[in-house]
C-alpha cells in the first residue's frame, strides 16, 4: 500500500484520490479550500457525462441547459440547441461531490495549506504548516500558478487567462456567450441552479484587467443585469499554447501533474472540467498498476491531441477575419443561414463533435462556402470551387 501525497482537493485531485483508494493505496489530499465556489461557468459536457456518468445520476443540485444564446461583436446573434445537455452545477457543489467520492472510497482529505516540495530524494517530501513530511508519490493538483515543483516551470503570461465575474442572484434557462471585437476571449453568463455565473475571460498577455472589466461593465448594462448583492470574482487559469505541450514536464520520477497544474485546458472554449477529471483518472489509474510512466502516454492518446489542436486555432478564431469581417461574426451569420451548421457548433460547443474528426463531418457534410469558412479557422485543405458556366445557376 503505496502513501501518495496529492497537493489539490479540486476535480482532479479528488479524481485521482479516488481512483487510488479504491486500488488499496493509502492516500492524502491536503488542499487550503477544499469545496469552494471556484469562479468559472461550471458545466460539464457530453463527453464528461459519458466518462462519468456519476455527475448526472446523483441528488446534487444541477441545472442542465440545452440552448446557448450566441451573440457577435455586431450584436448579431442566433440560438443553438443542443441534443445532449450541459450540466452546470455550483463549484461548490461540485467539489463537494468529488470529496465525498474520494473520502468514501478510502482517502484521508485535510485542509492545508502546502508551502513546499522536495522531489530531488528518493522519496519527494512536501512541506505542510512547517512539518516536512514523505511520500512514496506526489500528485501535484494545486491550479494553473502553484510554483511547488522546481522540476517544471510555471505557466508564463501568454499561456495564462484572466477571469473576472459576479456571481448574481438571478436565474435563467440559456447559456450566453458574448463575443467581442479584437479580444482573445468572450464574455459568458451560465446559469446555475441558484444562480448566475456571469463573468468574462481573456488572454492575460493581450488584454489588461481593466479592459476586461470595462467589457463586463457594458454588457451587464446593455443586458440589465443587476449586482445588487452579487458576489465579485476574478481568478488565473490556463491557456496552454502550442509550445507549452512540448516544453513543459508534467511527470518526473516521483511526481505527476494534473488537471489545471498541468494546463489540462482547452484554449480555445476554455473548459477545464473533463480535463481535470480525466487526467486525474488516468494518473490514479496508471499509478494503481505500478505504471507511472505510462501517464503522458496515455493522456495524449486520451485527448492531449485535441488540446494542442485547439492550441494551433485559438488566435485564428478570435482574431482572424473572413470575407471581410471577423470569424466570430462570420460563425454567427453562417449559423443563422445554416441548420446543418448550427447543428455542428451546438455539437462542438456541448461536447459530442471533437475537433479532429471535424475536417471529415465538414467536408462531407456542408456547402462549399461554409466548407471554405471552416477551412481558413482550421487549415485543413478545402474542396476546390467547380467554375459554373456562364447562364447555370449555383447555390451553397
Amino acid at each position: 500500500m503505496a502513501e501518495i501525497a496529492i497537493i489539490g482537493g479540486g476535480p482532479s485531485g479528488s479524481m485521482c484520490g479516488e481512483q487510488l483508494a479504491r486500488a488499496g493505496h493509502a492516500v492524502n489530499i491536503f488542499d487550503e479550500h477544499l469545496a469552494w465556489e471556484k469562479p468559472c461557468g461550471g458545466g460539464l459536457t457530453h463527453k464528461a457525462i459519458q466518462c462519468f456518468p456519476f455527475l448526472l445520476d446523483n441528488s446534487y443540485p444541477k441545472k442542465l441547459v440545452r440552448s446557448v444564446d450566441l451573440i457577435a461583436s455586431d450584436e448579431q446573434r442566433v440560438t443553438m440547441s443542443m441534443a445532449h445537455p450541459i450540466v452546470i452545477y455550483s463549484r461548490r457543489v461540485l467539489n463537494g461531490l468529488l470529496l465525498e467520492r474520494a473520502q468514501e472510497a478510502g482517502c484521508r482529505v485535510r485542509r492545508a495549506h502546502v508551502i513546499g516540495v522536495d522531489t530531488a530524494g528518493e522519496k519527494p517530501r512536501f512541506c505542510v504548516e512547517g512539518e516536512w513530511r514523505r511520500a512514496d508519490y506526489l500528485v501535484l493538483a494545486a491550479g494553473a500558478r502553484n510554483q511547488l515543483l522546481p522540476e517544471t516551470r510555471p505557466l508564463q503570461r501568454d499561456e495564462l487567462e484572466m477571469t473576472q465575474g459576479y456571481f448574481v442572484p438571478e436565474t435563467a434557462d440559456a447559456i450566453t456567450i458574448k463575443f467581442l471585437p479584437h479580444f482573445e476571449g468572450y464574455i459568458w453568463s451560465f446559469p446555475r441552479q441558484d444562480h448566475l455565473s456571469v463573468g468574462i475571460c481573456g488572454s492575460m498577455s493581450a488584454h489588461t484587467s481593466t479592459e476586461l472589466k470595462s467589457h463586463l461593465g457594458a454588457f451587464i448594462e446593455k443586458h440589465g443585469i443587476a449586482t445588487t448583492g452579487a458576489k465579485f470574482y476574478s481568478h488565473v487559469l490556463p491557456s496552454p499554447q502550442e509550445h507549452t505541450f512540448a516544453q513543459r514536464n508534467t511527470m518526473g520520477r516521483n511526481w505527476a501533474m494534473i488537471g489545471d497544474a498541468a494546463a489540462c485546458v482547452d484554449p480555445l472554449t476554455g473548459e477545464g472540467l473533463f480535463y481535470a477529471l480525466r487526467s486525474g483518472e488516468l494518473l490514479g489509474r496508471t499509478l494503481a498498476e505500478g505504471c507511472p510512466e505510462k501517464y503522458a502516454a496515455r493522456m495524449k492518446a486520451a485527448f492531449s491531441a485535441e488540446l494542442e489542436f485547439a492550441a494551433r486555432i485559438v488566435r485564428r478564431f478570435y482574431r482572424g477575419s473572413f470575407l471581410g469581417t471577423s470569424v466570430t461574426t462570420r460563425m454567427v451569420q453562417f449559423m443563422r443561414k445554416s441548420p446543418v451548421f448550427r447543428q455542428l457548433v451546438g455539437e462542438l460547443f456541448s461536447g459530442a463533435q471533437d475537433y479532429t474528426t471535424l475536417k471529415q463531418r465538414v467536408l462531407g457534410h456542408l456547402g462549399i462556402s461554409l466548407s471554405q469558412f471552416v477551412s481558413s479557422v482550421i487549415n485543413f485543405e478545402a474542396p476546390r470551387v467547380a467554375r459554373v458556366p456562364r447562364g447555370s445557376a449555383a447555390s451553397d
